[in-house]
């Protein structure tokens, strides 16, 4: 499948049919992140038996996820730069080289410190295929498909989040911890091998400069605002390592620098993170909604089985079963929701989706220690459902306006703000969980009742941040068309 020189220069044609080898590749390379993207939050029904086995607290076991969280966002934004110096072929086996170490690593732990340094590894690796996997769709795919196919890609992003909590229930329910990864490193490594065989260079490259200073503003203010909102969780209880303002001043200070540095280096096409994609309306618009969504999805992926088996005493086993019908609910509709993209746009499935997420979450807030199963199953599917009609037309509506020149860009910056999102609901979720069982605790109540009043005070925030949101998708629109984008000037 080797392609002449810069097949990607020039503007796919709307009426353009993929060659059946690149089809190949896109299928590899959305197979490849779900694996990698499941691993964002299959510690999240672990982490009960984790606490014990490892001896640690529940903030202590929550950097398992946010120190996965933490390492996706110093990398991440670094992807735009890598993208454009190195050929597509030997990124991915970067990446899934990386992951695999990692999986190896965590597969093999003695303790929590070096089960977290092969999460960290782990991270590293998928970083680097989200940003890979759509920029390679924004090159290859014509305008007129790219609902349809950025419904497959949501189902990486959604879904394979979704449904890691049922993967590890069902693993837990029969085996070790240790199994989480040791399932997976095969499916990797065939990954892994196929990706050696199949991958072509079907993306153009060019000279980029590497700006050592970019690179640790970058490191310094995503890294620190991340780091800062997981510590908000440990605060809450006191095991914070350093006071929580630090991060969160070292992070707001770092960023605020790499944003002038970055408007300086993009007058020369030079940025690590080109912030003219914020130019485009839609893209700024759509990016917004998508961090609240990623913050209400990852607070409750990692709320709700601490709830179901804290509060309600469920073992692993239901807890995945009762979180995998919502899973496949999204996966299900990403694709028929792409369609109806192509066909209708955004606004008309957004507005809808942001209703019913914001009403789910509404009644996330009526948890009790007295909640029948059918109404939380019920009331999660119905958030699945809510996401769903929104993730796909966001995500194809700011990438989609984009000119061809910032598809990089753009890939990286939603991507890293994904994960400052999915961190700081993690974060947020997590310490309003805390405080409210601490409120909760001194005031008489016993532990199971507690634990209930917190996850009540998180899932009640989260709801009325999401009916906030819900204005702000009045707003949304269809991108224009980019016709004739011009390439990236050469230096």
């Amino acid at each position: 499948m080797t392609l002449e020189k810069n097949p990607a220069t020039a503007p796919v044609p709307t009426d353009a049919v993929l060659p059946a080898r690149t089809g190949s590749v896109i299928a590899l390379l959305v197979a490849s992140a779900f694996v990698v993207i499941l691993n964002e939050t299959i510690m999240g029904v672990a982490l009960p038996r984790l606490m014990v086995d490892l001896d640690i607290t529940a903030a202590t076991a929550q950097w398992l996820t946010t120190g996965f969280l933490l390492t996706m966002a110093i990398v991440i934004p670094l992807t735009g730069f890598l993208l454009a110096r190195f050929p597509l072929r030997s990124l991915f086996i970067t990446a899934m080289s990386l992951f695999a170490a990692g999986t190896l690593i965590a597969a093999v732990a003695p303790g929590f410190e070096m089960l977290l340094a092969g999460r960290v590894v782990q991270a590293s690796g998928t970083a680097i295929m989200m940003p890979l996997l759509f920029t390679t769709v924004l090159n290859v795919v014509p305008a007129t498909h790219r609902g349809r196919m950025m419904g497959v890609i949501s189902i990486v992003i959604a879904v394979a989040p979704a449904v890691g909590p049922t993967v590890s229930g069902v693993i837990l329910s029969a085996l070790d911890w240790r199994w989480m990864f040791w399932l997976v490193l095969p499916i990797v490594v065939i990954a892994l091998a196929l990706g050696a065989v199949w991958v072509r260079n079907i993306t153009e490259t060019r000279h980029a400069r590497f700006d050592a200073l970019s690179v640790v503003l970058s490191a310094l203010g995503f890294g620190g605002l991340v780091f800062g909102l997981s510590s908000i969780g440990e605060s809450a209880s006191g095991h914070a390592p350093v006071p929580v303002w630090i991060p969160l001043v070292v992070g707001a200070a770092s960023l605020a620098v790499f944003v002038v540095r970055q408007l300086r280096l993009q007058k020369s096409d030079s940025a690590l993170l080109d912030l003219r994609t914020f130019t485009s309306r839609s893209f700024s618009l759509a990016v917004v909604l998508v961090v609240v969504v990623m913050a209400a999805l990852f607070g409750s992926l990692i709320l709700l089985p601490i709830y179901l088996q804290q509060v309600l005493a469920l073992d692993t086993l239901a807890v995945g079963l009762m979180l995998l019908p919502g899973g496949i609910l999204m996966g299900v509709i990403a694709p028929i929701v792409g369609s109806l993209f192509d066909r209708y746009g955004p606004r008309p499935l957004v507005l809808p989706g942001m209703v019913v997420a914001a009403g789910a979450l509404w009644g996330m807030a009526t948890f009790d220690a007295h909640t029948s199963v059918g109404w939380i199953i019920a009331v999660h599917v119905a958030l699945n459902l809510g996401l769903g009609f929104v993730f796909t037309p966001l995500l194809t509506s700011a990438l989609g306006s984009l000119p061809h020149h910032l598809y990089s860009h753009g890939s990286a910056m939603t991507s890293t703000l994904q994960q400052v999102a999915g961190a700081a609901g993690t974060a947020l979720f997590v310490t309003l969980m805390s405080v409210g069982s601490a409120e909760a605790l001194a005031a008489g109540a016993d532990a199971v009742t507690a634990i209930s009043e917190g996850v009540h005070a998180a899932f009640l925030l989260g709801a009325c941040v999401a009916s906030a949101a819900v204005a702000l998708t009045l707003f949304v629109r269809r991108p224009a068309a980019v016709e004739e984008p011009a390439p990236a000037p050469h230096h």
